[in-house]
C-alpha cells in the first residue's frame, strides 16, 4: 500500500525564509556569530527553566532579565534594515546587544536602592530608563514593523503632552521623570503584567510546543487527521482543519501553525482539486483557531487570567466550547465547498493507519494529557507547564535510549523502570526529575542514535527562545500603553462613550468593539490588540451586564479574527507563501470561511452559558450549543450557496435571516428562526429527492 509521505514537502522543498517571515527579516549567520547566537538563546531558555523551577529572584528582577535577554537576542538576530544581505552582525548591534543585557541587570544590581527611592528616580534611573524604552521600541520595530511602535508611541506622546489637548481628552500633565519612572522603575510599564506572564507561563508553553514539534508531533497529527477524515468528501481540506486543530492544542501561534501544518496540507489540497486560494484560506482559518484551542492557548489567555485574577483553567473552560464551534465552522464550510465543487476524498490506499501511527508515537500524547489533567486539578500554569516540559524531555530521551537497546525485553524493563522513577516526582519533587533527565542524557551519549536526540533537544531550546521573541517584545512594549493609561486614567473616556451607545443598544456597543478590534488588528498583533481594547472596552461591557470573562473573550476572539481580515492578514500572508496565490484573495476567502464563526462571540454575550458563565445549567448549555450549531449550518449554507443542492439567491437570503434570528437570545426570535430552519431543511430534502429521481 502506498501512503502519502508526511515528511517530504510535496513541492520538493520547504518555502525559504525570504518567501514569508511572520516577524521581520532574520540574519542568516554562520561561524562565530551563529555560535554566539545559539549560546545566547540556550542561556535564555536555561535561565527561564531555572526561574520556573526554583524562582530564585524577585518578580521585578525576573521581568527585567527576561526583557534583557529578549533585547539581546533581537539585536543579534534581526538587522536594523531589511534591504541587503544579512550574514554578519555589525559592530553597533554587538554593542546594542551587550548594552541591552546590561540594562536587564539594572533592577537586579540596584534592587534595594530602587525600592528605597520608589517614586523619586535619580538621574541615572532616568537615563537607563530612557535607553531601555528606546531599545524596546527599536527591537519591536525590527521584529514587527512600524505599526505597533507608532501606536504605542502615540500613547507615550499623549502621556507627555496630553495636557495641551482640548476638552475631555486632556489630562492634568506629567513631567518627563514621572513618565519614565512609570514605564521603567516599577511594575506598571514595560515590566508590567504582560511581561510577567511572558517571563513565566508563556515561555514555558512555547518551549513545550517546540519540544513536541521537534519530537514529531506534527507528523502524528497529520497521520491521525488523514486516517480519520482523509477518505471523506473533501478529505484533504478536512485533514487541514483537524490537523490544525490538533496543532492548536500545543501551539498558541496561528501563523506558526500555518507555516508548519500548511507545508503538508496546502499542497495536498491543491493536488486533489481545491484552488490555491481556497487551500490557503482553509489553512489560515484553521490555524488561527489555535489561539483559542485549549489546553495551550495563545499568550493572551495567560495575560487574561492574570489580568482578571482568575485561574487559567477558568479561561480554558470559557474558551473550550467556542473553540470547538470555531473548528466545526471551518469543517462545515469545507464540507459544503467540497459538495458544491464535487470534490472527493483521498484514495484509501494513500491513507495511513491512524492507530498504527498512534501506537508508534504514543509517548508524545502523555505530556499533553498530563498538562490537561494538572490544569483541571488546580495546579498553576507554571507548575503544569514545567511538569509537561519535563515529562516531554524524559519521554523523548527515554524513547531514544529504549530504541538503542538491543533486545525487546530490555526495552520493556527500561520503560517500566522509567515510569516508576518518574512517579517519584510526586514525592521527591524537581530534584528527582533533574536526576532522571541527567541519567538519560548520559545514556544518550552511549546508545546508538542518542546524540542525534540530544542535538534535537538543544535545537528545541534554541527555537523556543527565538519563538519567544515576538511575544515577549509585544508584551514589553504594550506596557507603555498600560503605564500611560494607568497614570492618566484615559481609558475612562472611551469607556464612557461605549456606555452611552450601549444605553441605547448593546448590539451597537458590541459591534463598535468588534470594529475597533478588527481595525487595530490590521497593524498590531493579537496581544497588544487585546490589551488595548480590553483596557478600554471590556469594563464598559461589564457595566452593560456582560460577564467579565465573556467581555474579555469577545475582545480576544475578534483580535484573532483580525489576522484573517484584509488588508493586513498575517495568516493569509503566511499561507500565500506556500499556496503561491495572492494574500489578499486568500484573506477575503478566509474571512468568508470564518464568517459563520463571527456569530459565536455575539451568542456568548447574549447567552453566557455558551462560555459556561453566569447561572448556567447543562440544559441551558445544550440549548445554546444546539442553537449555535444550527446558526453555523445556516450561515455556512448562506456563504457557500450550497447545502444538499445549490441555493438560489432568495434561498440564501432566507437562510441568512434565519441564522441572524437565532443569534439573539430573545424567545420569539428563536422560535421564528427554528421554524424557518425547519422549512428550509424540508425544502432542501424535497428538492434533493426530486433531483435524484430525475437523474
Amino acid at each position: 500500500m502506498s501512503t502519502i509521505d508526511l515528511h517530504a514537502h510535496p513541492q520538493g522543498k520547504t518555502p525559504s525564509p525570504e518567501e514569508f517571515q511572520e516577524h521581520g527579516v532574520q540574519r542568516q549567520l554562520a561561524g562565530l556569530s551563529l555560535k554566539v547566537l545559539f549560546a545566547a538563546a540556550l542561556a535564555f531558555s536555561v535561565y527561564q527553566l531555572i526561574v520556573a523551577a526554583f524562582h530564585p529572584l524577585s518578580s521585578l528582577v525576573i521581568r527585567s532579565l527576561h526583557v534583557g535577554f529578549l533585547l539581546m537576542l533581537c539585536f543579534l538576530l534581526y538587522p536594523a534594515v531589511k534591504r541587503g544581505t544579512h550574514t554578519s552582525i555589525p559592530w553597533y548591534d554587538w554593542l546594542l546587544a551587550a548594552g541591552a543585557f546590561a540594562m536587564g541587570t539594572y533592577h537586579w544590581i540596584f534592587e534595594a536602592d530602587l525600592i528605597q527611592r520608589a517614586g523619586d528616580p535619580t538621574t541615572a534611573d532616568l537615563v537607563v530608563g530612557t535607553i531601555a524604552v528606546v531599545m524596546v521600541f527599536e527591537a519591536v520595530r525590527r521584529v514587527m514593523g512600524l505599526a505597533l511602535p507608532l501606536v504605542c508611541g502615540a500613547f507615550l506622546l499623549y502621556g507627555l503632552f496630553g495636557q495641551y489637548l482640548p476638552g475631555a481628552l486632556a489630562h492634568r500633565g506629567y513631567d518627563y521623570g514621572q513618565i519614565i519612572d512609570q514605564l521603567f522603575t516599577g511594575s506598571e510599564g514595560i515590566f508590567g503584567t504582560p511581561t510577567m506572564v511572558s517571563a513565566t507561563y508563556i515561555f514555558l508553553f512555547i518551549l513545550f510546543g517546540a519540544f513536541l514539534e521537534h519530537a514529531g508531533m506534527i507528523n502524528l497529527f497529520n497521520s491521525l487527521a488523514l486516517g480519520l477524515v482523509g477518505h471523506a468528501k473533501g478529505g484533504p481540506a478536512k485533514v487541514a482543519v483537524i490537523s490544525s486543530g490538533f496543532m492548536g492544542t500545543i501551539s498558541g501561534s496561528g501563523v506558526a501553525n500555518v507555516l508548519t501544518v500548511g507545508q503538508f496540507t496546502i499542497p495536498l489540497m491543491k493536488r486533489f482539486g481545491y484552488s490555491g486560494v481556497f487551500a490557503g484560506a482553509v489553512e489560515a482559518t484553521s490555524s488561527m483557531g489555535g489561539q483559542i484551542m485549549p489546553p495551550v492557548m495563545g499568550a493572551v489567555a495567560f495575560i487574561m487570567a492574570e489580568t482578571l485574577n482568575v485561574p487559567y483553567v477558568d479561561i480554558v473552560k470559557a474558551a473550550a466550547i467556542p473553540a470547538i464551534l470555531y473548528y466545526l465552522t471551518a469543517f462545515w464550510m469545507v464540507h459544503l465547498e467540497a459538495g458544491r465543487a464535487g470534490l472527493s476524498g483521498l484514495p484509501k490506499d494513500q491513507i495511513p493507519n491512524p492507530w498504527r501511527a498512534l501506537k508508534a508515537n504514543w509517548h508524545l500524547i502523555l505530556p499533553l494529557a498530563a498538562l490537561v489533567a494538572m490544569l483541571f486539578h488546580g495546579f498553576t500554569p507554571m507548575f503544569a507547564g514545567l511538569t509537561g516540559l519535563a515529562l516531554t524531555a524524559i519521554l523523548i530521551l527515554g524513547a531514544a535510549v529504549a530504541a538503542g537497546l538491543s533486545k525487546q525485553a530490555f526495552r520493556y524493563v527500561f520503560w517500566v523502570a522509567l515510569g516508576l522513577a518518574a512517579a517519584t516526582f510526586l514525592q521527591w519533587g524537581i530534584y528527582s526529575i533533574l536526576a532522571i533527565i541527567a541519567l538519560l542524557v548520559a545514556a544518550c551519549f552511549v546508545v546508538q542514535g542518542g546524540r542525534e536526540t540530544l542535538r534535537s533537544m538543544k535545537m528545541s531550546l534554541i527555537d523556543g527562545a527565538k519563538q519567544a521573541l515576538p511575544v515577549g517584545l509585544a508584551c514589553a512594549i504594550v506596557g507603555v500603553i498600560i503605564g500611560v493609561l494607568t497614570l492618566t486614567g484615559a481609558a475612562s473616556s472611551f469607556a464612557g462613550f461605549i456606555l452611552d451607545v450601549g444605553a441605547k443598544s448593546l448590539f451597537l456597543s458590541l459591534f463598535l468593539t468588534m470594529i475597533v478590534c478588527l481595525v487595530l488588528g490590521m497593524g498590531i498583533p493579537t496581544i497588544p490588540n487585546y490589551i488595548i481594547t480590553s483596557s478600554i472596552a471590556a469594563p464598559a461591557l461589564l457595566n452593560l451586564g456582560v460577564p467579565l470573562i465573556v467581555s474579555h473573550m469577545f475582545v480576544f476572539y475578534f483580535g484573532i479574527m483580525a489576522d484573517l481580515t484584509p488588508p493586513v492578514a498575517l495568516a493569509a500572508f503566511a499561507a500565500s507563501s506556500i499556496a503561491k496565490e495572492s494574500p489578499m484573495k486568500i484573506g477575503f476567502k478566509a474571512t468568508q470561511i470564518a464568517i459563520a464563526g463571527f456569530v459565536i462571540p455575539y451568542m456568548a454575550v447574549y447567552d453566557p452559558a455558551l462560555m459556561l458563565q453566569g447561572d448556567w445549567t447543562v440544559l441551558a448549555v445544550a440549548y445554546v450549543v444546539f442553537k449555535t450549531v444550527l446558526a453555523i449550518i445556516l450561515w455556512g449554507a448562506t456563504a457557500v450557496g450550497y447545502l444538499w443542492t445549490p441555493l438560489k439567491v432568495y434561498e440564501r437570503i432566507f437562510t441568512g435571516v434565519s441564522a441572524l434570528l437565532l443569534v439573539a437570545a430573545v424567545p420569539i426570535t428563536d422560535e421564528i428562526g427554528f421554524a424557518m430552519a425547519a422549512l428550509f431543511f424540508a425544502w432542501q430534502f424535497v428538492r434533493k429527492r426530486r433531483l435524484a429521481v430525475a437523474a
